[in-house]
């Protein structure tokens, strides 16, 4: 008898995405007995939590809970509280599940790896994507759009650190390191994974598991989500200092720098050379990535992907910097 496993998915506001996510993960080639789909909902607004209820008159393995915190960490932990199965594995209600063979791809990971959790590729190019969303996806996927330290655009198979990448746990997981800490509201992955890797639990990366994520389809919404990512990375570091590496560091000081460089140069003129000069070479490596990202695409995507560069640099820094800020005036 294969084992049971539990799908966790939080959500809130997912109407325009959720039924197809739903329909992906309940439609596994996998006997319906032995997995349950456990959905979170933290308040919704729209038509969320009906397309739900509706999709549980076809499918008994789902489940419908209520998150009145909201958050994600919460919405996490109401889900791994009720888990029946041996194996949890975090789907985002905004997901694309490309394979019906998800499920028994994930159990033989486990099976034959043996490790304690398991890690994917969450690629940004879900079907019929806008142009802007197209920008999105191939800057976030090179080297100047995301944490190089991440594997999540990686595509071989092998054990890495759990921190980034760390999406599926045995049930002895969350036994041994307890729950996701719900005073993050973002990154609350990154802090649970941190407690894995300290606890010296292996994790595996498994390209077999791949989700595909809608990328944000304006600039605001993109830069307001960097800018989550930022508040939870500064928390983070908060509480776990050595988690801080210098390419989280960069985006932050560089917006520093930007800030006060001329109020500095205004007390040492020479430095306005240096000002402009940095400025100079930060718009030079925008446009030579944009422009070599941008031979694969369309023109009318790759004149966005400077904008979305941008977007993801400062809308971290701006996140990160209001955390700090929030914690110095308490």
């Amino acid at each position: 008898m294969p084992p049971q496993v539990t799908v966790v998915v939080p959500i809130r506001n997912e109407a325009a995405s959720i039924e197809a996510t739903l329909r992906s993960l309940l439609t596994q080639d996998y006997p319906a007995d032995r997995f349950e789909v456990i959905v979170a909902d933290g308040h919704s607004t729209d038509a969320t939590v009906p397309i739900v209820r509706r999709l549980q008159g076809e499918f008994p393995n789902l489940k419908l809970l209520y998150n009145p915190a909201r958050l994600s960490s919460a919405a996490r932990n109401t889900c791994v509280r009720h888990m029946a199965g041996e194996y949890a594995v975090v789907v985002d209600g905004h997901c694309h599940i490309p394979d019906r063979q998800y499920l028994n791809n994930l159990v033989t990971a486990f099976e034959t790896t043996g490790a304690d959790c398991l890690g994917r590729p969450q690629p940004l190019d879900a079907p019929n994507p806008s142009d802007f969303q197209r920008a999105v996806s191939v800057a976030r996927a090179s080297r100047l759009g995301h944490n190089p330290d991440s594997d999540i655009f990686s595509d071989q198979p092998k054990f890495v650190e759990p921190q980034n990448t760390a999406v599926a746990y045995r049930r002895r997981v969350f036994e041994r390191v307890g729950l996701f800490d719900q005073k993050f509201d973002a990154c609350e992955d990154v802090e649970f994974n941190q407690r894995v890797y300290q606890a010296g639990l292996s994790c595996y990366f498994e390209p077999k598991l791949k989700v595909v994520y809608h990328p944000r389809g304006k600039w605001q919404a993109l830069f307001t989500q960097l800018g989550r990512y930022g508040c939870g990375r500064a928390r983070l570091a908060a509480k776990y200092p050595k988690s801080i590496t210098l390419p989280a560091l960069v985006p932050p000081f560089w917006v520093l720098w930007l800030a006060v460089g001329p109020l500095l140069c205004l007390l040492w003129s020479p430095l306005w050379w240096v000002y402009g000069g940095l400025l100079a070479l930060y718009a030079a490596v925008l446009l030579l990535f944009s422009v070599k990202l941008g031979r694969k695409v369309p023109l009318r995507v790759g004149w966005r992907i400077p904008l979305v560069f941008v977007g993801i640099h400062f809308g971290f820094a701006w996140g990160f910097w209001k955390e700090v800020v929030r914690r110095v005036r308490r």
